[in-house]
């Protein structure tokens, strides 16, 4: 039964609205989020918790975005392959306690106590010795220290420091103190693209504090080893307020009464009548078309670049159960490998099966990365590393997290677009939340959304 609120939004809309029609299949709600992942889920949840009706709506047949598991089929044991580590923050455990997810904190060691540093599109041999972290470290997060509001959101002070736009690599011979710590920050930064190209603020939004603090003393892990069991729980917690393998085909209306929206699901067509949308997926504007923009929405989402990320695991590799390379360059300042190219491969818990991740400057077809990343295990193989070779290496799971990180021209930085973007948050009844507000990383983004978005949501 409806609410008396809903009963209102309903006359308003199929009254006295031009736009509206009454149509067959209709869901109203208070929020219509769009997007499943990191940041819409936690929405839901928490906007549920707050008394708001809510409709989550997912392309994929699971709710999770960037956290992928895989389960092994004969011993059940679980492997996380995409998101692996949060922080220790009180939001991440209060979201977990709410959820009956299982948590502790883990100081991190490294994979191998000798690994191999290769060639990332070769797959041979690199001279390299890796330096010690620590000081470079210090003179990073002293740096960082001047700025903690970065790392909160995109709070830029006015004018924008010249450290944020200058190209790290730049930055970095501005303060050759941090240099020994570059390849720490490249390897925890995976998904950057063209790592000492990027204008400074996205490495220092992407390796900020919360990661150094959790090198130090460790990031909070389930319990379970299995980060998906979060989104299994909010499933099961939103019930029928979640569509999955769906996806909004058009807007019927954006604007001061609400949203219309119309969803194509596995069951057909259906219409979600809502008072407020949060868009929780990747603010691109090929994404953003089918939300019928205005021209201010469409001078911001338009300027987005973004670079390529993605993560396998793969078997038949002939390669030692505790084989573990790194790629580095032989040739590049501060051996960072070039892109597009394989970041590492590592052993999992499941025997015999390896991660592999692989990171582009840009976009890249999931065809050829699958080919690049099975062409680099058999350069491994012809190379020596194998020791037995049964057969092709083979995919047991493969996902894209393209469009990854979502940037902007230093220009743009200096002139003010995160104020442009930012300022959008309530435009036409609709708001945004996830990594292009922030950054790729589950825990700062609940952060972000439970501080700046929610509050204004539940007005």
């Amino acid at each position: 039964m409806f609410s008396r609120a809903h009963k209102a939004l309903v006359a308003l809309f199929f009254f006295h609205a031009p736009f509206g029609q009454c149509r067959v299949n209709t869901i109203i709600r208070d929020v219509a989020i769009i997007g499943g992942g990191a940041s819409g889920t936690f929405s839901a949840v928490r906007l549920r918790d707050e008394g708001k009706s809510v409709v989550l709506i997912e392309k994929e047949n699971i709710l999770g975005g960037h956290v992928n598991t895989y389960q092994d089929p004969v011993t059940g044991t679980t492997v996380d392959y995409g998101v692996e580590i949060f922080h220790d923050m009180q939001i991440v455990k209060d979201y977990f306690n709410r959820l009956n997810v299982s948590w502790a904190i883990e100081v991190l060691g490294p994979r191998s106590s000798a690994p191999d540093y290769l060639d990332g599109n070769t797959g041979q041999t690199v001279k390299y010795k890796a330096p010690n972290p620590v000081a470079g470290l210090i003179a990073y997060a002293e740096q960082l220290s001047k700025y903690l509001n970065i790392g909160l959101g995109f709070f830029l002070p006015d004018p924008v420091p010249d450290d944020f736009l200058l190209p790290f690599g730049q930055f970095l011979a501005k303060y050759p103190d941090i240099g020994n710590a570059t390849y720490t920050i490249f390897s925890y930064g995976q998904g950057l693209g063209n790592f000492l190209d990027q204008p400074t603020l996205y490495v220092f939004k992407n390796f900020g504090l919360d990661i150094i603090q959790g090198i130090s003393s460790g990031f909070l892990v389930t319990t379970s080893s299995d980060n998906y069991e979060i989104y299994d729980h909010a499933t099961k917690l939103l019930g029928s307020d979640v569509l999955l393998s769906s996806r909004v085909v058009s807007t019927q209306y954006r604007g001061d009464h609400g949203v219309e929206l119309d969803i194509e699901t596995p069951t057909g067509t259906q219409v979600v009548i809502a008072k407020k949308l949060l868009i929780a997926i990747p603010q691109k504007l090929n994404n953003m078309n089918r939300f019928a923009l205005d021209t201010r929405e469409a001078n911001v989402f338009r300027e987005f670049g973004n670079s390529g990320y993605y993560t396998s695991l793969v078997r038949n590799t002939g390669l030692p159960a505790n084989f573990t390379s790194y790629s580095v360059s032989p040739d590049t300042p501060y051996n960072i490998p070039r892109l597009p190219g394989v970041y590492d491969v590592v052993p999992t818990a499941i025997h015999g099966v390896f991660d592999v991740k692989y990171g582009s400057p840009h976009s890249v077809p999931d065809g050829f990365v699958r080919k690049q990343i099975l062409s680099y295990i058999k350069k491994l193989q012809a190379n020596g590393f194998a020791e037995n070779v049964s057969g092709d290496p083979e995919f047991v799971a493969f996902k894209s997290h393209t469009p990854f990180e979502l940037t902007v021209s230093r220009d743009k930085i200096a002139n003010g677009f995160y104020k442009d973007f930012y300022s959008l948050q309530g435009h036409r009844n609709t708001w945004y939340t996830g990594a292009a507000l922030h950054t790729q990383d589950s825990s700062l983004i609940w952060n972000f959304t439970e501080s700046y978005v929610l509050p204004e949501l539940l007005k």
